[in-house]
């Protein structure tokens, strides 16, 4: 089957920016084109209309390739779990937990399989397969058990692109390192060399291009320039990269960063209001005095929670809330927003029962079932009937605590078991990840905040984030064919 294989140097090269735009770049030359990453170690994941779990930068890679998510594009997914161990899913679906010690030797041989069958449905279904590398292929402790980047390229004989971070110093070492502790056999296969993140002139860089051309005898195929967050970040260390405040910003939004913080790429819609700031805060750090407050998903709510409490931000939210403050949970955070979160069978650590912050009458079982699957609702609040798409991923049940004839909270979606919302729409909850993806939702409840600080409202009658997303990816897609020749891998 006709492939590309992107590996990098380090991790944070820039392998999913680079795999992200080849996607764009050739579907848009009329390729039928599909992502693959054989295993990812993610906690930004995305439900597919399968109901299968798989992490969400293949996701935004198919998008760029104009084709639907499967799971097959990431057939294995570890989602860590704070304590040495990984939750492992197989083609969407959760098989099992286990830590780093013992993950290959229980699941190498199942895992290479699943990959095998996944590539081989995949090359059934379309032209070519991008597919991406993990971390660095020249691990020479992992080499012999790495799933994920030579060993696929060997697979498919795929000519493969090294991509190297130059922004961070050392990119020609990177380069020669990488390559020196390759195999001859899967050296064979770099067929070209990208160097990503380049800020300044071009003729500066030229001799050392020459030169590791020359050293190497392998093209440097593109120079691509530093390129701000044009990409969803894939773990959490991205997100002490973030701005934290833009200087027309009318709104200030404080999301916990969570030691397992998990799907934060909800907040990317946000992050694109030109009237937010967006800051990620550490639980030991003073909360302040923001317009809202949002509590995020996480990998184990529990630990989490503690931490909350250990570090007396539970208590600043606690009384932020109290004060009329705006508080919003997702997923995790929304079961931490009720008032019993009990794990009787030890799922997340020590089996109990634990306090929650008590802002909504709910109280939740941790459970071994995950909840997987896309949803499609109407809203209840802060407008009624706006359509609400998303998806939910959870392994928790929340069942409702408030006597049948109380007004204080009321469902936010026409299905009760997707979040509550209280009488004075300050404290929110809800299982639905996505939710600022929703463009009129997003600017509703950005209006509440605006009009508690006497601002103007903002309209509402925007396009949806998958709008924006796309010209997003175009425009990736179009700078970095301005910088990289692909022409040697398409022959």
């Amino acid at each position: 089957m006709k492939s590309i294989m992107v590996v990098g140097t380090t991790s944070h090269a820039g392998k999913s920016l680079i795999t992200t735009a080849i996607c764009r770049i050739l579907s848009r030359r009329g390729w039928r084109v599909a992502p693959f990453k054989g295993q990812n170690m993610a906690l930004n994941s995305y439900v597919t209309s399968s109901g299968g779990e798989i992490g969400y930068a293949q996701a935004v890679q198919a998008w760029a390739a104009g084709v639907v998510p499967w799971v097959e594009m990431n057939p294995i997914l570890l989602k860590p779990q704070g304590d040495m161990t990984s939750q492992v899913i197989l083609k969407g679906r959760p098989v099992g937990k286990v830590s780093a010690v013992d993950y290959y030797e229980q699941y190498f041989e199942l895992g290479w399989r699943t990959i095998e069958e996944s590539l081989q449905h995949l090359g059934t279904e379309f032209d070519l397969l991008v597919c991406e590398g993990a971390g660095s292929p020249a691990e020479i402790n992992l080499k012999h058990r790495d799933l994920t980047n030579m060993r696929v390229a060997k697979y498919l004989n795929a000519p493969t692109i090294l991509v190297v971070d130059i922004d961070r110093g050392g990119a020609f070492a990177h380069v020669i390192g990488t390559l020196e502790l390759l195999d001859q056999d899967e050296r064979d296969l770099i067929k070209g060399i990208v160097i990503n993140k380049f800020r300044g002139q071009r003729s500066i860089l030229e001799p050392g291009i020459k030169w590791l051309e020359a050293r190497t005898g392998i093209p440097v195929i593109g120079v691509i320039p530093y390129l701000e967050h044009m990409f969803p970040a894939e773990d959490s260390l991205d997100l002490l990269e973030r701005k934290a405040h833009k200087s027309q910003a009318d709104l200030d939004i404080a999301v916990l960063r969570l030691p397992r913080i998990s799907n934060f790429t909800d907040f990317d819609p946000l992050e694109s209001e030109p009237t937010v700031s967006v800051r990620y805060l550490n639980p030991k750090q003073e909360l302040g005095h923001p317009d809202a407050v949002i509590l995020p998903g996480t990998k184990t709510t529990i630990p989490d929670l503690l931490l909350l409490q250990k570090s007396g931000m539970a208590e600043a939210i606690q009384h932020y809330a109290a004060s009329g403050g705006t508080v919003l949970g997702i997923c995790g955070g929304y079961q931490m927003l009720g008032q019993i979160i009990a794990d009787p069978e030890g799922i997340e650590g020590q089996a109990g029962r634990y306090q929650g912050l008590n802002l909504l009458p709910i109280r939740t079982v941790i459970t071994g079932q995950k909840i997987a699957r896309q949803r499609q609702v109407s809203s209840n609040f802060p407008q009624m009937g706006l359509p609400v798409y998303g998806f939910e991923i959870h392994q928790g049940r929340s069942r409702i605590e408030q006597q049948p004839d109380s007004q204080a909270y009321q469902p936010l979606f026409d299905d009760i078991n997707l979040g509550l919302v209280d009488s004075c729409q300050s404290v929110w909850g809800t299982y639905l990840h996505g939710i600022f993806d929703n463009g009129p939702w997003r600017r509703a409840w950005l209006n509440r905040l605006r009009q508690q600080r006497g601002l103007k409202s903002l309209p509402t009658g925007v396009s949806n984030y998958r709008e924006q997303r796309e010209q997003t990816l175009d425009s990736l897609a179009t700078e970095i064919e301005n910088h990289l020749d692909l022409t040697p891998f398409l022959s």
